[in-house]
């Protein structure tokens, strides 16, 4: 057997005891369940113990919360129903899926593909999706509701596995979250801290907001290189031999041809999404236009025009889909269209079970602090470690990553740790920048194998449409890859900006100013 076959094999071992392992786990909803008994447990056991780790936003020692206590208990049944309802996957989701829903069972969105696929090299077809995925960030949560499972769509519909599909969607959305070509609300929302700790040490310093820009642009190129190989070579061919198809077929795409009616209705769609966006631009390019903050700015988080990014998306995807169903035949009057958002929410049924849960443990979980603790501590033992630079950004990477899989929130991690690592790393002459940097690759590459992420569960239903036996296991064996082969790639990416100084648009270096 040669080194390659070796190899291959003892992967594919690995990743079925992943695999095996992991779907021996209870059902998400229960497994949430369990894990909030835990941080109960956990949180009247260290609640009275002092610890030596101190709020770097309240200058406050941190100390772990009694949920078991009665006021707590009190507080977090009182507050039931608003911490589900306030779950904000919960409402992106349903509300996406509302006009997506009705997009898919007009027919709109399979012709698309179908359109699509005639005019896409199947050899592309990875990478296209992939790049598209990243590209979604702009649109905050919106690939989760939207790219993902369309992944497994235009794979089914290519006449590839559709969980290789939504892998590399997957992959492309959270794993490769801080990689993109267009400026997001998260750039200048992670500057804003970082910038905060840098006058720690040095108060007349100004970061710009788009500091990392030129490296998640360059970093896209990473991961699209990396998500095409192990997809095409790594993924599929494993679910090839041990996930049959096996879901509803009635659930399953139509792959006929597109009849002239069908290519009429699907030009009306598009034209009226055309319209529409045409609007939105006029709307948002307006002087004092109301889709700005108080600033003017439009891609903050603050923005209105990004508080509607759902609200858009179910809007864009409904009206086009109802122009397609009644040109095409596939709707006759408006309950077929009531019917379509119906049929959408029922497979929504048992994501809701799990977002009930998932939500209330999230709650529990930051209201113990337990997770500001983990983060603070674990910034300290590695400041503690007084490793050389280039091994503290690989450090950072792995501890971001690990904290990552208990707290998915961006901006909290990096408000709670960045006090710690950019003036130190200041001091050992590395920009806040670059720690940036290495920060985004770590808070990036962990999303896709953590149960922890509220979209996770919805990514296994995605994938339970076509393999119903999918599990926690099967994803996680199916996405390790990409995490494991993220880690170690674009951690060397990073080191080696910093080693050779390419100019990815911030400085690698810092000095103290004169004086």
């Amino acid at each position: 057997m040669s080194g390659s076959q070796e190899s291959s094999t003892l992967l594919n071992r690995i990743l079925d005891k992943v695999e095996k392992v992991g779907n021996k786990l209870p059902d998400p909803a229960v497994m949430f369940f369990g894990l909030l008994i835990i941080v109960w447990v956990f949180s009247f056991l260290l609640s009275g113990i002092e610890f030596d780790a101190v709020h770097p936003l309240t200058n406050e020692n941190v100390g772990i919360t009694n949920l078991l206590a009665g006021d707590q208990m009190a507080d977090f049944l009182a507050n039931m129903v608003g911490t589900f309802m306030g779950f904000a996957p919960l409402g992106v989701v349903l509300v996406a899926m509302l006009g997506v829903g009705v997009a898919e069972r007009s027919g709109f969105i399979n012709v698309a593909i179908k359109l699509m696929l005639n005019v896409t090299p199947k050899m592309l077809l990875t990478p296209v999706l992939i790049l598209v995925a990243i590209v979604s960030h702009t649109a905050v949560d919106a690939g989760y509701v939207l790219v993902i499972p369309l992944g497994g769509v235009i794979f089914f519909a290519a006449g590839r596995h559709p969980l290789a599909g939504i892998a590399a969607a997957f992959a492309g959305v959270s794993g490769g979250f801080s990689a993109n070509f267009v400026p997001s609300a998260i750039d200048p929302l992670l500057q804003g801290f970082t910038q905060s700790a840098a006058q720690i040490l040095d108060p007349a310093i100004q970061l710009n907001p788009l500091n990392n820009y030129f490296f998640t642009a360059a970093s896209s190129v990473v991961v699209v290189l990396v998500g095409w190989y192990l997809t095409d070579r790594v993924i599929e061919p494993r679910l090839q031999k041990n996930a049959t198809i096996d879901g509803d077929q009635e659930d399953m795409p139509v792959l006929d041809d597109v009849t002239p009616r069908d290519r009429k209705a699907f030009y009306a769609g598009v034209l009226t999404m055309v319209f529409g966006l045409v609007a939105l631009y006029f709307a948002a390019s307006a002087e004092n236009t109301p889709l700005a903050d108080a600033t003017g700015e439009l891609a903050s988080f603050t923005a209105p025009l990004m508080q509607m990014i759902v609200p858009l998306i179910f809007l864009l995807f409904i009206i086009p889909g109802i122009v397609h169903g009644f040109i095409s035949g596939s709707f006759k009057n408006s309950q077929d269209v009531v019917g379509a958002m119906t049929k959408s929410m029922e497979g929504m049924a048992y994501y809701m079970v799990m977002a009930f849960f998932c939500a209330l443990f999230i709650k529990a979980f930051g209201d113990s602090n337990l997770g500001t603790l983990l983060s603070i501590k674990g910034a300290q033992f590695l400041s503690s470690l007084q490793l050389s630079g280039g091994v503290t950004m690989v450090g950072i990477i792995i501890l971001v990553a690990f904290i990552n899989l208990f707290i998915g929130s961006a901006s909290a991690k990096w408000a709670l740790i960045s006090p710690i690592f950019v003036p130190m790393l200041m001091q050992l002459g590395y920009s806040p920048d670059l720690t940036q940097a290495a920060y985004r690759v770590g808070d990036s590459i962990s999303n896709i194998i953590t149960p922890l992420l509220p979209y996770f569960p919805l990514v296994v239903l995605y994938c339970q449409r076509y393999v119903k036996g999918t599990g926690i296991g099967s994803l996680v064996a199916m996405m390790l890859p990409f995490t494991v082969s993220l880690l170690v790639i674009w951690s060397a990416f990073l080191i080696i900006y910093w080693m050779i100084g390419i100019p990815l648009g911030f400085q690698a270096n810092y000095v103290y100013p004169a004086g």
